[in-house]
């Protein structure tokens, strides 16, 4: 053995450290720029510049990185493109926060362009956290191109689609019930909004009939909306109500006159089949009031506060104002009675506020064609083919259920709306540009939604509205999206409809969906329940290639996965494994070199059976990676590393190296050095920086692991009737060593085994192998023979290649045996008595729950089963 570098222990921070930059002065993960072979990209969904990276991310971009590090091995021209999202309304809180706590100020106090300031240092403060925190992870991506959705090219990319989807009639402005986050002041879209249970009340209320001749009763669960009510509505086809249509009501508190219209809105069978319409304040309301011409009446200001309308209840907030109309309103005699319900109440999914539901002038982008034309393509050759295949149906029912998309945000940070309104006649020009006479205009001061600038994301940051910009035209349409499936609405889908819109193509060819990371009970990690996990926190303790082997291997696509520390450990013990049987390898090199190697004189069973099992799980991690189930992919991995490569043939190597046939020992060195080099790149996508730090030790070509090819199979290697022998023989070992652990006889103990074969050939290679028996099983005396004459008293397993007889004089002490299955057997005999009394008590029956008496009956059927082969034993050994 030859004196190595390599530390005994797999020790990550060695590993790590420096690694990353060392790969970046090679500028390896560059596109490689060959126009002869296919080109391979992906763009990263862009983390928001609000804080560091959580297990989520790490998650997101450990996929990516194994996907693109994979391709690029494979001869791709790889463009892995990095970048961030400026995240408008989350970003913007953050800094207003930071303004309030630090300085005492609002936005509003410093202006428009001093907050901006602010806001863009706050960004590259934290875009250097998380450029940090990639490196930590490892992933290639490019920086040479890294991109930012607030950016000139991105504005310039954000205009142009604003202008054309304007010019085309798909983008307009207009007044409508939108959500409304009362605490950001600012429109929601629909899916920016959360539902919850929350508690709450139906209140029953008596509107009285102008004319004096009774009152109608209807229920709301928002009595401080009624301010704004300008009718009431019952179906038409309701008998009860005919005689009403017509008339007014006189809303109560308020004394105005309103008119009951008929609605085929109204469910007859919900409530009294009466419902009060307030056109300002209710989407449903809204689209009433348009069918009858209803006046729209706002009664609240943007900060949810009650307005003037809301007569002696202005200034309060709307819960305030609530307790007091229901105070009044029974006071009064106009309520009936109060309901405790449950009831789905929409929540900001940034500010946590509850939604109010407002009349608003926005901009909008009409979704009706853009929506068809995304569905449709869906049954073309430029389909988005989706892993699980199921949340294609997701992504298709929001399509044919989706609303016009409220684009407008009444922020500051953000790409500002490139709409002007002149000064004097109030036209609204919509332009690339300001107006030439741009004194006579002002800007519009909204800015668009941060998803409206993500859903140019996988063509805006390749060039375009370049069409001719060399990566536009290189590297898109892109080729795999990886994302959570929680953003499927917000963002997969508006990247869908806008690059066919405005490219005529699909985004990228696949989209990977992943599920959340939850703690080890299931539940979603988050703050307020304190079992958060630092990414970066896991990768101080076990290494950053642990934390991926984890990612990478816990779940299946589409599916949530629990973070167990155990399951880090395990991943840091796989490492280590790895790390041993390399130490082990080059120790026993004796000054080989990559030019040394060879596989040309492959005879032994051992070689021949790993080269074989090497091909087999290199067909099948290729196989699974391309369909992007890395659980599987690692599984096999894992298996063959641990199992045939570690426990089997390096253990079998040893003999070799230990021999003197000088030959051997050449060629098991090139097997040894072969299958490691070829493990190394195997894992290399999922585990980078270990694989680098073993593959520089190793025989080899290239400067680094990373541009390295990535193993293909080469059937020439492959000998399957070898593979088969191999598989004999591991039986035969597996199988005899059981026994003794049954039979409670170590291995340093020297037993006679007597094998019979099922045929010559298993005879011969068993011969020619016996040295492996003897190394592995420590016989006393070996017999293996096709005639062999079967002891009287012996223990009889069976194995791949035919029967084994292991003589039980010499093995076991009989008497010794007998008491001790006597003992044992007493012992089953005595709880399947136990069980039959419980069992044939009728309380007990009769009272415990089925489930209780069903698991007794399990238990003494077990408890029976092991008397009876205890019993069968004692026989055996007593014949």
């Amino acid at each position: 053995m030859q004196e190595i570098e390599m530390p005994k222990k797999y020790d990550p921070k060695q590993v790590e450290t420096g690694r990353y930059d060392e790969w970046l002065k090679q500028k390896v993960f560059e596109p490689n720029g060959d126009q002869s072979v296919p080109a391979y990209s992906v763009v990263i969904p862009p983390p928001n510049v609000t804080g560091k990276l959580h297990l989520g991310h790490a998650w997101d971009v450990t996929l990516q990185d194994m996907i693109i590090r994979q391709k690029r091995m494979q001869g791709f021209d790889t463009l892995w493109l990095p970048g961030m999202d400026h995240a408008g309304i989350a970003t913007q809180a953050k800094v207003e926060a930071k303004l309030r706590e630090e300085e005492g100020l609002s936005r509003y106090d410093i202006g428009r362009e001093k907050f901006i300031e602010k806001t863009w240092e706050w960004k590259e403060d934290y875009a250097s956290t998380i450029r940090k925190q990639w490196a930590k992870m490892g992933i290639s991506v490019d920086y040479s191109r890294e991109r930012f959705t607030l950016d000139e090219g991105l504005n310039q990319a954000v205009r142009k689609v604003f202008v054309d989807l304007y010019n085309k009639g798909l983008i307009y402005r207009g007044e409508y019930i939108i959500n409304w986050d009362p605490e950001f002041k600012t429109a929601l879209s629909d899916i920016e909004v959360e539902y919850r249970d929350d508690p709450g009340h139906f209140w029953h209320l008596r509107y009285p009939l102008a004319d004096g001749s009774g009152s109608v009763e209807l229920a709301t669960t928002r009595p401080e909306t009624m301010l704004g009510d300008t009718a009431v509505a019952v179906n038409p086809k309701d008998d009860r109500y005919q005689d009403l249509v017509g008339k007014t009501v006189i809303l109560p508190l308020v004394g105005r006159e309103i008119p009951i219209v008929a609605d085929d809105y109204v469910d007859r069978e919900f409530g009294t089949g009466v419902v009060k319409i307030t056109p300002a304040h209710d989407p449903n309301d809204f689209a009433v009031g348009n069918r009858h011409d209803l006046p729209r009446i706002n009664v609240m200001n943007d900060d949810a506060t009650m307005n003037d309308k809301a007569g002696k209840y202005a200034g309060m907030t709307r819960e305030e104002c609530r307790k007091a109309i229901v105070k009044d309103l029974e006071a009064e005699g106009y309520l009936i009675k109060t309901e405790e319900i449950t009831h789905s109440v929409g929540h900001s999914e940034r500010s946590g506020a509850i939604v109010e539901p407002r009349l608003s002038t926005q901009w909008f982008v009409k979704m009706d064609k853009l929506a068809k034309q995304a569905i449709a393509n869906q049954q073309s050759e430029e389909r988005v083919d989706f892993y699980p295949e199921r949340f294609e149906q997701t992504f298709l029912s929001w399509m044919e259920n989706v609303h016009d998309w409220v684009i407008s945000r009444q922020l500051w940070w953000g790409h500002q709306i490139p709409a002007w309104y002149h000064k004097q006649t109030g036209e609204v020009y919509v332009g690339m540009e300001a107006p030439a006479d741009e004194e006579n205009w002002e800007r519009e001061t909204d800015v668009l939604d941060t998803w409206f600038s993500s859903a140019l994301w996988p063509f805006s940051t390749m060039g375009w509205p370049d069409t001719e910009a060399k990566d536009f035209k290189r590297y898109f349409p892109t080729d795999t999206l990886v994302t959570g499936y929680d953003i499927i609405f917000f963002w997969v889908s508006r990247m869908i409809f806008q690059s066919l819109e405005f490219t005529g193509h699909r985004p990228f060819k696949n989209v990977l969906i992943h599920g959340l990371i939850r703690d080890k009970e299931g539940r979603k990690m988050s703050k307020s329940l304190g079992n958060g996990v630092d990414p970066m926190d896991v990768v101080d303790q076990y290494g950053a290639d642990a934390l991926r082997w984890f990612l990478a291997t816990g779940s299946t696509p589409g599916q949530d996965i629990r973070y167990y520390p155990e399951k880090l450990e395990a991943a840091w013990n796989f490492i280590n494994k790895i790390w041993n049987a390399s130490r082990y390898m080059l120790m026993n090199l004796d000054g080989m070199t990559y030019d040394d190697l060879s596989l040309d004189n492959v005879t032994a069973i051992q070689d021949q059976w790993i080269l074989t099992r090497l091909n087999e799980t290199i067909d099948q991690v290729t196989k699974y990676f391309a369909s992007f189930e890395f659980g599987v992919a690692g599984d096999k991995l894992y298996h063959f590393i641990w199992d045939d490569f570690c426990d089997w043939y390096i253990e079998m190597s040893k003999e070799v190296l230990n021999g003197d046939d000088e030959a051997a020992k050449q060629t098991t060195r090139s097997v040894l050095a072969y299958t490691l080099d070829q493990v190394l790149r195997l894992l290399h996508p999922i585990m980078p920086f270990f694989t680098e730090a073993i593959w520089q030790e190793v025989p080899h070509e290239g400067d680094t692991i990373v541009t390295a090819a990535y193993p293909t199979v080469h059937k020439e290697q492959m000998n399957t009737e070898a593979s088969k022998q191999m598989e004999q023989l591991i039986s035969l070992i597996r199988a005899i060593r059981n026994a003794r652990n049954e039979n409670n006889v170590p291995l340093s103990k020297p037993i006679d085994i007597m094998i019979k074969p099922a045929d010559e050939a298993t005879k011969t290679m068993l011969i020619a192998n016996a040295s492996y028996v003897e190394r592995f099983l420590n016989p006393e005396h070996l017999t293996i023979a096709t005639d062999l004459r079967v002891p009287d008293k012996a223990v009889a397993l069976f194995f791949a290649g035919g029967n084994v007889y292991l003589p039980l004089a010499g093995m076991i002490d009989l008497d010794e045996e007998i008491a001790r299955l006597e003992q044992e057997a007493k012992k089953w005999q005595s709880e399947v008595e136990r069980v039959e009394k419980k069992l044939a008590n009728q309380g007990f029956v009769k009272n415990a729950p089925e489930a209780v008496v069903q698991k007794e009956r399990e238990k003494g059927a077990q408890y029976q089963e092991k008397w009876q082969a205890t019993r069968d034993r004692i026989a055996e050994l007593k014949a």
